[in-house]
């Protein structure tokens, strides 16, 4: 056994010292580059790198020159000596008049970016692991082109060409992440995306429901989590990362594994993340109004205020969470192309703290305001066949079963009565795509989808003292249900060498039901029963004068259909007020136009400007509301404005998005964001209003140095001031999460933040990535944030790479 277990080691251990591993490298960001083709000058000899960027060129002769030939790079060629002399890496230089970044949401297939119409931003996996992302939430924001909004250190409420929450539209790997019950104000279902797992992200700016449906109307998030990897030149693959983060500012504590088989057909990915996230410290200099002063404290069975040793610590945010994500990759053959996923993600309860500072006379209102686990498990299988026919080149059959749960516990300073509210949404969907091209210039797109979600509801009430748990409305209509159904064609089309053309159309019908509960109010309807279509449309051109110009042209529409949240919703929207059912609603439609134009200058100098405009008919938005000719009822012991979600407003939102990058000399970059949005929406006396979810202009700027080993990225982050006039009305009445102006009114500050991050590679193996965000310890909130940015932080982590 002994003499076997030598001989093994032995013939391992030459057959490891012979082979000759090199590395390719992109010159512009260090980055590996997989697919490159190396051969000989004859071309008798041809090897490829792997998905690590990795060949073995031990093949080779060492007389012999080899050529490095990849699609986005400058061919190269090398002799053997000077690959060993560079330590066996090799790196190729950008191909300025490279086919342009392959983009994968707006078709639902691979398209070329330069034939796409719509403005797209891409997050690499690179550019993710970089940025060091707490969540996927601040993922977004690091793109410098989405806005964050959080009500809690566990938020992250997108914000998109001045639309939010249920008017964006969340996927992963191509399934739909919205679901029936997803709301107006603003939602965190974000987060439950673990960071570590996405391989990619692709924001569409603008409309997207001709591919995607309902919700799409300020943009549409794609989420690509890894994809398991294959066996190399039959050489089954191992490998695997795990990766330890601490961050000061909430003294967080992240662990991530993940690893992968592959073998020659088959491939598994497992991954798992846990986070620890204690209260958030804010910063040290900015308005006094955001220090959290005092807090509710049980104290011998009595609720007491208790002064902050610490008003910089944000008391009652903390919270931990686990992910988790198995995915297996199956291609029996050249034809068949089998993915299978399961994702599962879980929260501790964690505290809502715009709830916990609000005041009432004075005094906080809340004893107790907390989010239950927020839950989410999602299965999908995805089977693509590559069969070209009259019918289609591919076909692509995604089936995903989806579960969500969520609830909501809230309890007045004094008060026995704990109430509680709890949400499980089953949602069940199926997606037939096909790809078919014609020829060269001209390519259609269609498909086919169904989606059912089913919304289960609860209420009680819970004494504390006595332990006596009673029913309780709910915040839904128990058994609701929500389908839609729909179908989609697109076309792209080369019109010529400079001018392309991509058009498409939608038919969607949505069906609700709900039956509402008169065991707590005498409603004057027994059940919402909506049956709705809806079409819409978009167009657009891409036109390439020359080698430095692109500009786009896109006009589309959009809708959102009502869901179980608009329809039969009862909850307290703010203080004084409470939402009630409303059974009659339509859908509403957005009409979008925006003009863009990218330069490329040449020598590493870009340029890229898009100007928009969009117009929100048939609104659904929060109004007065008469219930049975009440317009007060008595909710929660406390005398309410009667509101419902009707439709009820036109809104006009427009705006502006530069972007320009230069790599003004060798190894440094020099790029900056900017981003302004306007709007306005009609109020029930004919006036306009600011509109809910316009944000502040904001931006950043970043100074990065790469070489083989650093990465350094120096960078300011801005938004600008709101002042009290440039408030919509329901954020004038939220005084509570606001500085105060010398007029004692509520507006949002201006606020920047500087930060410097650091990427160090100790070996191929082990690298470090060290950050200080908020250098200066500016206290500042974003704009219709109930939390506190965070303060000076240090952030460090380390990523071992198997």
């Amino acid at each position: 056994m002994r003499l076997f277990i030598v001989v093994v080691f032995t013939l391992f251990f030459i057959t490891d010292t012979t082979a000759q591993s090199i590395t390719v490298l992109s010159r512009s960001n260090s980055q590996t580059i997989p697919s490159v083709t190396i051969y000989n000058e004859t071309k008798s000899l041809t090897v490829l790198t792997d998905f690590d960027g990795v060949a073995d060129i031990s093949g080779f002769s060492e007389s012999e020159t080899l050529y490095f030939e990849h699609i986005s790079h400058i061919t190269a060629t090398f002799t053997k000596s000077q690959i060993v002399a560079s330590r066996n890496i090799v790196y190729l230089e950008i191909d300025e008049n490279q086919l342009s970044e392959v983009v994968i949401s707006v078709s639902k297939w691979e398209q070329d970016k330069k034939d796409v119409t719509q403005k797209i931003v891409s997050i690499t996996s690179d550019e993710i692991a970089f940025s060091t992302p707490q969540t996927s939430a601040d993922l977004l924001q690091s793109s410098g082109q989405v806005f964050i909004q959080k009500s809690q250190l566990g938020g992250g409420s997108p914000i998109i060409r001045g639309f939010s929450t249920n008017r964006l539209l969340l996927t992963v790997d191509g399934v739909r992440m919205n679901n029936a019950i997803f709301r107006g104000g603003n939602v965190q279902n974000v987060i439950s995306i673990d960071p570590f797992t996405i391989d990619r992200t692709e924001v569409i700016l603008g409309p997207g429901s001709v591919v995607y449906g309902s919700d799409a109307i300020g943009g549409v998030m794609n989420f690509y989590t890894a994809q398991p990897k294959f066996a190399i030149s039959g050489k089954n693959k191992l490998s695997g990362n795990a990766i330890a983060r601490y961050a000061s500012a909430s003294n967080e504590k992240t662990g991530h594994i993940d690893f992968n088989i592959g073998l020659e057909k088959w491939a598994f990915l497992t991954s798992v993340s846990y986070t620890d996230f204690d209260d958030l410290k804010m910063g040290s200099h900015g308005p006094d109004d955001y220090l959290r002063n005092e807090y509710v404290e049980i104290v011998d069975g009595v609720d007491t205020v208790l002064e902050n040793d610490d008003p910089e610590t944000q008391v009652f945010t903390g919270y931990n969470q686990v992910n988790f994500l198995q995915k297996i990759h199956f291609i029996p053959n050249e034809r068949w192309d089998i993915n299978a996923g399961f994702i599962y993600t879980k929260t501790s309860d964690y505290p809502r703290y715009d709830r916990l500072i609000r005041r009432t006379d004075g005094n906080l209102r809340y004893a107790e305001w907390y989010y239950g686990p927020q839950k989410w498990l999602m299965g999908n299988i995805q089977l693509t066949n590559k069969w070209k026919n009259r019918l289609y080149d591919k076909v692509k059959f995604t089936a995903a079963y989806q579960n969500f749960q969520e609830s909501r516990n809230d309890r007045d300073f004094g008060d026995d009565i704990l109430s509680k509210t709890k949400e499980d949404v089953d949602a069940y969907s199926a997606n037939l795509d096909f790809e078919k091209k014609f020829d060269d210039k001209t390519t259609v797109y269609y498909g086919l989808e169904y989606i059912l979600n089913q919304v289960s509801s609860d209420g009680s009430e819970l004494n504390i003292s006595t332990n006596e748990m009673v029913a309780a409305p709910s915040r839904y209509p128990d058994g609701s249900t929500w389908q839609s159904i729909a179908a989609y064609a697109s076309l792209k089309s080369k019109l010529s060498e400079k001018l392309r053309f991509q058009g498409g159309i939608r038919y969607n019908r949505i069906i609700l039901y709900s039956e509402f509960d008169d065991a707590f109010f005498d409603f004057p309807f027994t059940e919402a029963n909506l049956d709705t279509e809806a079409f819409t449309g978009t167009a657009g051109i891409s036109w390439l004068p020359n080698d430095i110009l692109q500009w786009k042209l896109n006009f589309s529409t959009a809708f959102r259909a009502p869901n179980i949240d608009d329809v039969g919703k009862i909850f307290d929207s703010e203080p004084g007020s409470v939402v009630v059912p409303n059974p009659d609603l339509e859908p509403e439609y957005a009409y979008n136009g925006e003009i863009g134009v990218t330069a490329n200058m040449g020598k590493g100098f870009k340029i890229d400007l898009a100007t928009y405009y969009t117009q929100l008919d048939n609104a659904l938005v929060r109004r007065d509301f008469a219930l049975n000719g009440e317009t007060e009822i008595l909710f929660g012991g406390e005398l309410s404005n009667v509101q419902a979600i009707q439709n009820a407003a036109n809104a006009q939102i427009y705006g502006f998005e530069a972007g320009m990058s230069y790599d003004f000399a060798k190894n440094f970059n020099f790029s900056s964001k900017y981003t302004f949005t306007g709007g306005e929406e009609e109020l029930d006396d004919g006036s306009v209003s600011p509109s809910r979810h316009v944000a502040p202009q904001f931006g950043s700027v970043n100074l990065t140095y790469t070489n083989t080993k650093w990465m350094i990225d120096f960078s300011a982050i801005y938004n600008g001031q709101f002042d009290f006039e440039e408030l919509a009305p329901s954020q004038q009445n939220n005084d509570f999460l606001y500085a105060l102006d010398e007029n004692g009114n509520p507006y949002s500050p201006s606020w920047y933040i500087l930060n410097i991050r650091s990427r160090y590679n100790f070996t191929k193996s082990l690298e470090a990535t060290l950050t200080v965000e908020n250098i200066t310890d500016q206290r500042y909130r974003p704009y219709s944030s109930g939390i506190s940015g965070a303060g000076r932080n240090f952030i460090l982590s380390l990523k071992y790479s198997l």
